[in-house]
């Protein structure tokens, strides 16, 4: 049915020929930055560079889960603007320092949405806001002003357009951040008659992070005035004597005061010196055109044609999203707060931090692997200088903060993938953080290193963390393996196989095991959430084997059995039982496309000689569960994972196994697809199709040639060539034979 509704939805286009030309327009024209910005999507809304260190955008009054970002579409009140914001993810935090500008006296508090000229808050309309990638702009109902802003990669640029000859005003606020996030301390103070210098440490979901800062206006103050914090003390006194501060400005004539923010982990002086390093001289319209242009020249390592501009749009949106994190953090001169409190200088590297790896790493890292080779050793650097600063490898690293979000150990198969791909520069000190991270005392590991499992009546979400930390297991062992560790490298492995000590042939699914042995008594419903899983359920979790696909067809009984089980995740009931969480979305039978863990599932058909199944499930993902609407994603977008996979299942390859550089072939979206892969070097993917219910792969040729494979390598990949697909709508004998996968 929804083949057939993408069938007409194209016809009725009438642009299924010609094809929309890469060059029709700049690349960031068919970004849709809104998109995600509704639904359960979390992404951030306004402007940055690539990766940068500043996300400059709004922050609403609104709050709650959909508010993980500050923004989400349904908002309808905005409070100021901060320089950082996450995106995509399911905890909220940042927003530290925020700029409200406003007409007239208002009171130094957020205000009550029901009391109209309460606070400094405003409304906003959809019809006078903009956004694209390097750049948004909104109008404020309450005071007719028009704000606007831009990013270099540490300052972050706004402008504010007062009517003329208002009572123009600028609300700082270092008092209030996003979610649980609340200052410890907090200094705003006027240094001269253009600039505010202050810090602001707080504790959210990152529970240390310390911002020194420092704002610049345009032009001179003509006075500042502060508040105290609306927060009290222990004996009813304001917590902070500065919690807020208003700059007054002269618009008579010139009705424009721009805005320039630098933050620095570090010091007052490091803020000062990212400010003048990346801002002197530089105009509000440079920048912003400075920021067009390197994220075109980013969207530009994929160039893709389309049949119709709705896929277009998706996909160069999808692909901006994954730029966004993770983060720049670290001062002009490289120096940053480390992961134990201390500053730090790094050594031929920038550091990164935000790195939601427990998405990221099955298709986000290996996206990039391909498109951004050079960024490769900043971020492994940035995670083993971490691992040596707190000890063992970063879960999921914010600011300089472990704020140890998910299960697993999901840094150790991203490393694993980049030394076997070549990208680590020093990889005996790689595997050995690793191993260090494998054997920590902590979350679980203790009991898998000793018993194979970890027990269900010791550790929550038990299978989930066996699961994941069995991916990682299997990272170690094929890095042992490359250096000529045989007997680690079998040790490691043996571990990563253990998965068949949780599966419980009697009802066919991983369950969690009691550390004496027996599973779980009691009721089992593999389709209801329980405390043995992590944001999942046993349908959802029995797949999670990525490593060892082969040795999981053969655990649940051979390749038919694995077939009709596959077959069966996709039209079982959704019905998840009454402790479901919001985090399983996009749910086709117990398949939940909104969360990583059953994002390589589709392509698991390829390795029973099926691939015709996987394109009908691919396409029928494509069709519901990615949109060019504000609620256009089917979960959060976890720091650029969900995008990803669309990124790479529209260029036709996914990796099942997030380590080692196979991609399993799908079915393309893209009509043609130049991947700039390093070095000079290009992969060129040409999809034939005469009509667009030709979904099927018919055949492959690689650079000419011939190609009976189900999948393509990393060192094919990026050696640079042209692989060519024969599409077809029905399904073929293509990838039916054992030779084909294996």
């Amino acid at each position: 049915m929804m083949m057939k509704h993408k069938i007409l939805f194209i016809a009725a286009m009438a642009v299924f020929s010609p094809l929309l030309p890469v060059d029709a327009q700049r690349l960031t024209d068919a970004v849709d930055p809104f998109i995600g910005s509704g639904g359960h999507g979390h992404v951030f809304v306004g402007a940055s560079l690539p990766f940068g260190g500043v996300t400059v955008g709004p922050t609403q009054v609104e709050d709650g889960w959909d508010w993980c970002s500050g923004y989400h579409w349904s908002g309808k009140y905005i409070r100021g603007f901060a320089p950082m914001h996450l995106s995509g993810t399911g905890c909220p935090d940042l927003a530290d320092i925020l700029l409200m500008p406003v007409t007239g006296a208002v009171d130094m508090t957020v205000g009550d949405t029901t009391k109209r000229a309460s606070g400094f808050y405003s409304t906003y309309s959809h019809r006078h806001e903009t956004c694209r990638p390097g750049y948004y702009e909104v109008l404020l109902d309450r005071y007719g002003i028009k704000a606007r802003m831009t990013a270099t990669k540490r300052v972050a640029y706004e402008e504010y357009h007062y009517p003329a000859g208002s009572d123009a005003r600028i609300v700082v606020d270092v008092e209030n951040g996003i979610g649980w996030n609340v200052p410890v301390s907090c200094e705003l103070r006027q240094l001269d008659d253009t600039t505010l210098v202050g810090h602001r440490f707080s504790r959210g979901w990152a529970s240390d992070r310390r911002h020194y800062f420092v704002i610049r206006f345009s032009r001179p103050m003509k006075s500042w005035i502060t508040a105290s914090s609306q927060a009290k003390s222990e004996n009813g006194s304001p917590a902070f004597p500065v919690g807020y501060g208003a700059a007054s400005f002269d618009v008579t004539t010139d009705t424009v005061v721009g805005v320039r923010m630098a933050l620095s982990s570090v010091s007052l002086a490091g803020a000062m010196a990212n400010l003048d390093s990346e801002s002197a001289g530089r105009s509000f319209e440079q920048v912003k055109t400075s920021a067009d242009s390197v994220w075109n020249a980013a969207l530009s390592r994929v160039e893709a044609t389309f049949d119709c501009e709705r896929e277009r749009r998706i996909f160069y949106t999808a692909l901006y999203h994954t730029m966004i994190h993770p983060t720049l953090y670290g001062d002009s001169d490289r120096s940053y707060r480390g992961s134990d409190g201390n500053k730090h200088r790094s050594d031929g590297f920038d550091n990164y931090t935000t790195f939601s790896l427990w998405d990221t790493y099955r298709a986000l890292h290996p996206l990039f692997t391909l498109v951004y080779p050079e960024l490769q050793h900043d971020w492994a650097q940035s995670l083993l200088v971490a691992e040596r600063e707190q000890g063992f490898l970063p879960i999921w690293p914010l600011t300089s903060s472990e704020t140890g979000c998910m299960v697993g150990s999901p840094a150790v198969p991203f490393l694993a993938d980049l030394c076997l791909k070549g990208l680590v520069a020093d990889v005996p000190a790689a595997y050995e953080a690793m191993k260090r991270s494998m054997s920590h005392g902590f979350r679980g590991l203790p009991y898998l290193n000793e018993m194979g499992y970890v027990p269900c009546d010791k550790v929550k979400e038990s299978v989930s963390v066996s699961l994941e930390n069995y991916i990682a297991f299997a990272g170690v062992a094929r890095v042992a393996k490359l250096l000529g560790r045989d007997a680690e490298s079998a040790h490691y492995d043996s571990l990563s196989r253990s998965y068949v000590k949780l599966y419980d042939r009697k009802t066919g699914f991983f369950r969690g095991r009691l550390s004496t042995g027996e599973f779980r008594p009691g009721d089992f419903h593999p389709g209801h959430h329980t405390e043995d899983f992590t944001e999942g359920t046993a349908w959802q979790y029995l797949w999670l084997v990525p490593h060892d696909v082969d040795g999981l067809i053969s655990l649940v009984g051979g390749a038919e059995r694995f077939e009709q089980r596959l077959d069966s995740l996709f039209i079982v009931s959704s019905d998840l039982g009454e402790s479901t969480q919001p985090d399983i979305t996009g749910l086709i039978g117990q398949y939940a496309h909104g969360n990583e863990p059953s994002h390589h599932i589709i392509y698991m058909y390829n390795r029973i000689g099926k691939p015709w199944k996987t394109a009908r499930w691919l396409h029928r993902v494509f069709d519901e569960m990615y949109a060019d609407r504000p609620d256009g994603l089917s979960g959060n977008e976890d720091a650029g994972q969900m995008s990803a996979w669309y990124v790479l299942s529209a260029l036709g390859f996914y990796p099942i196994d997030p380590i080692g550089g196979r991609f399993d072939i799908g079915s393309p979206i893209v009509r043609t697809a130049t991947l700039h892969v390093g070095g000079g070097r290009t992969f060129k993917i040409i999809v034939h199709r005469d009509q667009p219910d030709d979904i099927y792969v018919a055949g492959l040729r690689l650079n000419g040639k011939s190609y009976g494979k189900t999948y393509i390598d990393y060192d094919t990949l990026t050696k640079g060539g042209v692989l060519e697909f024969d599409m077809a709508s029905e399904p073929t004998g293509f990838g039916t034979k054992p030779d084909a996968w294996r």
